[in-house]
C-alpha cells in the first residue's frame, strides 16, 4: 500500500513538473512575443483593458435589471397581497366557531383566493407579480407545536417572516426551499382570532430573466471583445506594416543594398516618413559612392607613388652599396653617413614594400595560398626573423610549443609575417623583459599569442593599434625602425584567413596580441584556444623549467609558466 502511494505521488509530482515547466516555457514564448511585436503588444493592452471595461458595464448593466426586476415584483406583490387580504376578509368575517368549522371557513376562503373570480384592480401590478399560491394561518402567536390551523403549505412559509405577521405587521421576504419564493404576509382582521395571510409568489420568471440577460450580456460581450481585438488588429497592423517595411528597407540598406528604397503611397504621415527615408538614403548613398571614389583614388595614388618610387630607390640603393662597400676609404664622418644612409635605405624599401601590400589587400586582389602544414616550424622562423633585435633589447622570447604537431590550413607566407610583426613589436616594447610566445589548438581552432611584460596599452588603444602608422607614443624611441603598418597588415592577413587578431593591455602590465585561425579554411570561428586577457603569471617562473640556446631565445615545454618582470632573466 505505502509503495502504490509513492508511486502515485511520484506520478504526480512528475505530472505538475513537466506542467509547471510547460508554463514556463509559454510565459517565456508570451514574454519574448510581447517583446518584439508591437501589434501583439497593443492588440492585448486593448483587448485587455476593453475586458475590464465591458466586465464592469456588464455587473453594473446586471445589477441594474435585477434590482428593477425585485422592485417591480416586490411592489405588484404588496397590491396583490392587498386585494388578497381584502377578498380573505370578506370570507372570514364573524364568529369563527369550533377548529374544525374555522378550518373549513379557512380552505373555502382559500379556494376564493385560488379562484380565477377574484379580480385585481391593478391588473399590471397583477400580471407584474404573477401566480402566486396563499397561506392562511390562524391562531395566537403562543400557538405551536402543530396546534395551529392552517390551509396552504405553511411549511413554506418563513417563520421570521411568520413573527411579523402575526404582530400585524406587513413583510416581505425571499425564501429558497427548492425553488426561491417570495413570500408576502399580513394580518386578516376578524371578530374572533387572529389570522394570517400568506402569498408564495415564485421567483422562476425573475430568475429565468435575470439567467437570460446574464447569457446575453456573456454572449455579447465575447462578440464585442472579439470584434474589438479584430478592429484593433486591423487598425495596428495599418500603422505597423509600414514601419516593419521601412525597418526591413534600413536592413537590407546596412547589408550594402543601397538601392533599397520605400514606397510612397498616399499624403499621410507614413507617407512623408517614406519620403523622408528615400531622401536620407539616397544622401547616404551619394556620400558613400564619393567616399569610395575617394579611397579609390587614393589607393591608386599610394599604389602609383609605390610603384614609381621602386626605380629612383633602386638607382639611390645602387648609389648607396657603391658608398657603402667603400666606407673604409671615406673620413669616419663620412663612413657613418653611408651606414646612416644604407639604414634609412632598408627602412624605406620595407615601408615601401609594406604600401604595396596594404594598396593590394585594400584593392582586394590578394589571394590566400593556404596548404595544410605544422604550426611549429613557422613559429621558429618568425623567432629567427628577429633573434638579433631581441639579444640587442636583452629581451628572451620564451617558446611555449606543445610536443605534438599543430596542423591547421594556412599561408605560411602570411602567419610567418603576423608572427614576426608581433614578435617586433613585443620587443620593441617589452622594455627588456621576456617575450612570450605560445601556442595551443583544439578541435576547431589553433591560437598564437605574443605577450610582453613592458608598456602597455592604456584603456581603449587595444582598438588603435591595428590602425595605419597608429602609435600608442609618438614621442617614444622605436628600436625595430617599424614602418607603422606592420599591425594593420597583419590584421588584413588574419581576416584573409577567416581568423582574429585582438589586442589586450594594461598601463604597466604590458600586452598580449592573440592570433586565431580555423584548422580548415572557410570554418566559422566561435572560440579561441586562448585566453584573452592572458592568465596572470605565476611567481618565479622565469627560473624554473627553462633552457636557453644562446641566442636569447628559451623553449619552455610546461605551459602555464610565464616570466615576470624585474627578475633575472635566462639568456
Amino acid at each position: 500500500m505505502n509503495r502504490r502511494l509513492a508511486s502515485i505521488g511520484r506520478s504526480v509530482l512528475s505530472v505538475a513538473t513537466r506542467a509547471a515547466a510547460f508554463g514556463r516555457r509559454r510565459m517565456v514564448a508570451f514574454g519574448d512575443l510581447w517583446q518584439r511585436s508591437l501589434q501583439f503588444r497593443v492588440t492585448t493592452s486593448t483587448l485587455a483593458l476593453s475586458s475590464a471595461v465591458v466586465f464592469v458595464l456588464g455587473v453594473v448593466l446586471q445589477n441594474q435589471i435585477v434590482e428593477r426586476l425585485v422592485q417591480t415584483k416586490e411592489r405588484a406583490a404588496i397590491t396583490q397581497l392587498q386585494v388578497a387580504v381584502r377578498t380573505a376578509e370578506s370570507e372570514l368575517v364573524g364568529d369563527a366557531g369550533q377548529d374544525d368549522a374555522l378550518r373549513n371557513r379557512l380552505s373555502n376562503a382559500l379556494k376564493a383566493l385560488t379562484s380565477s373570480s377574484v379580480a385585481t384592480p391593478n391588473i399590471d401590478s397583477s400580471a407584474a407579480a404573477g401566480a402566486f399560491e396563499p397561506v392562511l394561518v390562524a391562531g395566537d402567536p403562543g400557538d405551536t407545536d402543530g396546534k395551529l390551523i392552517h390551509a396552504g403549505p405553511v411549511e413554506d412559509v418563513p417563520a421570521g417572516l411568520r413573527n411579523y405577521a402575526e404582530n400585524n405587521q406587513v413583510a416581505l421576504q425571499y425564501h429558497t426551499q427548492g425553488s426561491t419564493y417570495l413570500v408576502a404576509g399580513a394580518p386578516v382582521t376578524t371578530a374572533t382570532r387572529p389570522i394570517q395571510l400568506y402569498l408564495l409568489f415564485p421567483m422562476t420568471t425573475e430568475q429565468n430573466t435575470v439567467a437570460t440577460v446574464q447569457n446575453t450580456l456573456l454572449v455579447g460581450s465575447a462578440f464585442l471583445l472579439v470584434l474589438l481585438a479584430v478592429i484593433t488588429n486591423m487598425v495596428t497592423r495599418q500603422v505597423v506594416l509600414p514601419v516593419r517595411r521601412a525597418a526591413a528597407a534600413a536592413e537590407g540598406f546596412a547589408d550594402g543594398d543601397l538601392d533599397r528604397r520605400l514606397d510612397v503611397t498616399g499624403e499621410d504621415d507614413l507617407a512623408k516618413l517614406a519620403v523622408l527615408y528615400n531622401e536620407m538614403a539616397a544622401s547616404i548613398q551619394e556620400q558613400i559612392r564619393r567616399l569610395e571614389e575617394f579611397g579609390a583614388l587614393q589607393r591608386r595614388f599610394t599604389s602609383d607613388v609605390s610603384h614609381e618610387l621602386r626605380t629612383p630607390l633602386t638607382t639611390v640603393r645602387m648609389a648607396a652599396d657603391v658608398l657603402y662597400a667603400s666606407r673604409e676609404q671615406f673620413p669616419s664622418g663620412l663612413a657613418r653617413s653611408s651606414e646612416l644612409l644604407v639604414d634609412e635605405l632598408d627602412r624605406f624599401e620595407s615601408l615601401l614594400r609594406d604600401l604595396l601590400e596594404i594598396s593590394r589587400l585594400d584593392a582586394g586582389v590578394e589571394e590566400l595560398a593556404a596548404e595544410s602544414a605544422d604550426l611549429r616550424p613557422v613559429v621558429h622562423r618568425a623567432v629567427e626573423q628577429v633573434r638579433v633585435i631581441a639579444g640587442t633589447t636583452g629581451s628572451p622570447i620564451v617558446l611555449e610549443l606543445p610536443d605534438e604537431e599543430v596542423t591547421a590550413e594556412f599561408d605560411n607566407r602570411r602567419v610567418e609575417r603576423i608572427l614576426r610583426n608581433l614578435l617586433a613589436n613585443a620587443v620593441d616594447h617589452g622594455e627588456g623583459r621576456p617575450v612570450r610566445l605560445r601556442l595551443a589548438a583544439d578541435e576547431h581552432a589553433v591560437a598564437i599569442s605574443v605577450r610582453d611584460y613592458g608598456v602597455g596599452l592604456r584603456p581603449g588603444e587595444a582598438e588603435l593599434v591595428f590602425n595605419r602608422f597608429w602609435r600608442a607614443d609618438p614621442s617614444r624611441n622605436r628600436r625595430t625602425g617599424g614602418t607603422g603598418l606592420g599591425l594593420a597588415i597583419s590584421h588584413e592577413d588574419a581576416r584573409l584567413h577567416g581568423g582574429w587578431l585582438e589586442a589586450w593591455g594594461e598601463p604597466g602590465q604590458g600586452s598580449c596580441f592573440r592570433l586565431t585561425l580555423p584548422r580548415a579554411v572557410g570554418d566559422t570561428l566561435e572560440h579561441s584556444p586562448i585566453p584573452l586577457p592572458p592568465d596572470p603569471p605565476p611567481a618565479e617562473s622565469a627560473r624554473q623549467s627553462s633552457q636557453s640556446d644562446g641566442d636569447g631565445e628559451v623553449d619552455r615545454t610546461r605551459a602555464g609558466e610565464d616570466p615576470v618582470a624585474g627578475e633575472e632573466e635566462v639568456r
